[in-house]
């Protein structure tokens, strides 16, 4: 089966969306709900990722996916986040403040 790509023109801004706290497979449900809204909805969102504290390979995973498909922009990520996306830095779009992650 294969995911249609998402990527283009967006209405407008992307829309943020800030989790906080810890991810992984038990709790990012929720998470990839709202993205997949976003996306659905705007092709596209900033994940303000500056209040995560703990993620996991499944959120790693669940951002690669969404990369694939849509306009993914990960801004402020945590000391936690960098070590993680140390591993992915060359495929997803990692900036350093959610307004550097609008106007790229």
């Amino acid at each position: 089966m294969t995911t249609p790509d998402l990527r283009g023109p967006s209405p407008g801004p992307l829309p943020v969306i800030a989790p906080s706290g810890e991810f992984d497979l038990e709790s990012l449900p929720p998470l990839k709900a709202q993205i997949d809204a976003a996306v659905a909805t705007h092709g596209g969102v900033v994940l303000d990722a500056s209040g995560i504290t703990f993620a996991d390979s499944s959120f790693l995973g669940l951002l690669l996916a969404t990369h694939q498909h849509a306009d993914l922009r990960i801004a402020a990520p945590s000391p936690v986040l960098t070590r993680l996306f140390s591993v992915a830095d060359t495929v997803l779009h990692i900036h350093p403040t959610v307004q550097d992650a609008h106007t790229s």
